[in-house]
């Protein structure tokens, strides 16, 4: 494996690792043109994504991710979403929401914004009820930057 730095537009410096394929005889190293085809096409949908996607996309798997944590997801092929209830690693999925949410909020408006206090505050009351000793009002996931959740 050959780790390479490159220099991007604004000359910060980047390093990736280039994997080899193992039939390569002629002493370089052969690249999957489909893998950069995938990198590039991200890269484009990024491009074109705007911000509002972009922080409405990560507040989404956030608030899944933290929902199945809270015991939510549904049971399915003999699993039960209780089974998968984590409140630990909820309680900082909740934190994480509650600090993008309230800091992009002013960026991305009042109307994307309600739905995303919305989701959060579903997912705090959630998490105080799964609790089996719930947090003190001001001192749950999050709430140091939403204030207590009733």
């Amino acid at each position: 494996m050959t780790e390479q730095h490159s220099r991007g537009a604004r000359g910060a410096d980047a390093t990736f690792r280039a994997t080899p394929e193992t039939d390569a005889t002629d002493g370089t190293d052969a690249t999957d043109d489909t893998d950069h085809a995938l990198v590039g096409e991200a890269v484009i949908d990024i491009a074109q994504a705007t911000a509002v996607e972009i922080i409405g996309s990560a507040a989404v798997h956030l608030m899944s991710a933290a929902a199945v944590k809270c015991g939510l997801a549904p049971d399915e092929d003999g699993v039960r979403g209780v089974d998968m209830m984590d409140l630990a690693e909820a309680r900082k999925l909740i934190t994480a929401l509650a600090g993008l949410v309230t800091a992009g909020a002013p960026e991305i408006g009042d109307r994307h914004a309600r739905p995303l206090r919305d989701g959060l505050r579903s997912l705090q009351l959630a998490f105080r009820e799964a609790s089996t000793y719930p947090d003190a009002p001001g001192e749950g996931p999050g709430e140091k930057f939403t204030g207590p959740v009733r």
